[in-house]
């Protein structure tokens, strides 16, 4: 599948709000309300398409939405954990040092001396920041977490399917075991967002 034909995740049904419809949505987006300005969204799977609007925005990354696609209390409790996707084309383009966190998944890593460091199997955010989960790491078992940033990350070469990872990060990240974490939120690892590089 090329990058162009990708499809994004932007948020997730949370369930039923009210009684006329209208739903909860967790958005994966810079700014929640953001979830709307893209065209209509659909399900993983493709059978169901929603023209949401935003009736306001909630604590946290939660808004509640409406769409003609959804009549019912019962409707909109049905769709909860459903994720919601928009085709790669309708987003804008990352600009100079930015990316959508989805493109970094499946980079290969490699440290400061060229030397390979697995690749890319995930990125989350356990609410301090964007984290890459690297698999395939030569020499160590599980999954290594490492904070991406501009320091522990300085060089990121999409077309080329490749990043420098600093090894130092990594090592510390073993140390305070933060390898062990469990990705409890996983659901955040497509946000929409692009990813401002450090000042």
């Amino acid at each position: 599948m090329t990058k162009e034909s990708k499809r994004i995740c932007l948020g997730a049904f949370a369930g039923a709000h009210g009684v006329k419809g209208e739903t909860k949505i967790k958005s994966f987006t810079q700014s929640a309300k953001d979830i709307a300005a893209y065209g209509p969204v659909e399900t993983e799977d493709g059978k169901r398409r929603f023209t949401l609007s935003i009736v306001r925005a909630l604590k946290g990354d939660f808004v509640v939405a409406r769409a003609p696609e959804i009549n019912s209390r019962e409707d909109a409790e049905s769709l909860k954990g459903n994720r919601l996707y928009v085709d790669r084309s309708k987003l804008p383009a990352a600009d100079d040092d930015e990316f959508y966190l989805e493109d970094l998944i499946g980079l290969d890593a490699f440290d400061e001396n060229n030397e390979p460091m697995g690749a890319v199997n995930a990125v989350y955010n356990f609410g301090a920041g964007d984290v890459i989960e690297l698999k395939n790491v030569p020499g160590l078992n599980g999954l290594h977490l490492v904070s991406f940033t501009k320091e522990h990350a300085p060089h990121i070469d999409i077309e080329g399917g490749r990043m420098t990872v600093q090894r130092a990060a990594l090592s510390q990240n073993d140390e305070n075991g933060d390898d062990q974490k469990e990705p409890g939120a996983s659901e955040i690892f497509v946000k929409d967002a692009m990813r401002q590089e450090d000042s």
